[in-house]
């Protein structure tokens, strides 16, 4: 499962000419951390080409929480499966932190990619993958435990928004626990049980919104369902049980 998109974006796919021309068709747009760029079920259709900042894609369930979809970054668009087949939008976007972003109308992104082939099957793949994400998504819901979808989200952070400090890997990402929660479909308390487990076992480190990931090699047999609490491999007692 993964909260993030392909290795190279859209932006940074597209032809320096053609990256050019789409952004010349729309304007500049600043939203403030929290702010809703995208609303759920709302019938616009522009396009947000984004060029700095992090974004949070969700969707709200039933129960009234919300299911954090994926983490949206720069070089990459949002709002674009609204402006391909001019239905209403199926998902949230909010700015996770500041946010730049180009916002080009839904009549000229349709128009940007009718006159380039190749601009289209980059947003087919994009969509084909995200697809295919969800599908995975869907498999560790059902089989997997908080833990494990836990461990996999803190990895998959790690390896693609850390950095590295003495004593370990910071996620630079501000998400809470309740952000966390909903980014693996579950309550925020079960989370909360989750990190205080892995801070015991001196996996992660924990602050006001700042996690340390301490034993990468941990948590990535965790996330992988081959390692217990405790970093044991699966199958092995803890020490002394």
């Amino acid at each position: 499962m993964s909260l993030f998109g392909q290795d190279r974006s859209f932006l940074h796919a597209l032809p320096a000419a053609d990256r050019r021309s789409l952004l010349a068709e729309g304007a500049r747009r600043v939203y403030e951390p929290g702010e809703v760029m995208i609303r759920e079920r709302d019938t616009s259709a522009y396009v947000l080409a984004l060029l700095s900042g992090w974004s949070v894609v969700s969707v709200g369930t039933e129960r009234g929480s919300r299911l954090i979809l994926a983490l949206r970054g720069a070089g990459e668009v949002v709002g674009d499966l609204a402006a391909v087949d001019r239905g209403p939008r199926s998902a949230s976007v909010t700015a996770l932190g500041t946010v730049e972003a180009v916002a080009v109308s839904g009549d000229r992104f349709r128009r940007f990619l009718a006159a380039r082939p190749h601009a289209t099957a980059l947003i087919m793949r994009q969509l084909a993958t995200r697809l295919r994400s969800a599908d995975v998504e869907r498999r560790a819901l059902a089989s997997e435990t908080v833990l494990q979808r836990l461990a996999a989200r803190l990895v998959e952070l790690a390896e693609r928004a850390g950095r590295r400090a003495d004593g370990g890997t910071v996620l630079d990402l501000p998400l809470p626990q309740h952000d966390l929660a909903a980014a693996i479909g579950a309550t925020r308390e079960a989370v909360a049980k989750a990190l205080r487990l892995l801070r015991e076992q001196d996996v992660v480190r924990t602050a006001n919104r700042t996690v340390v990931v301490i034993d990468m090699r941990v948590l990535v047999l965790l996330a992988q369902g081959r390692a217990r609490p405790g970093g044991n491999p699966a199958g092995e007692s803890p020490p002394g049980v």
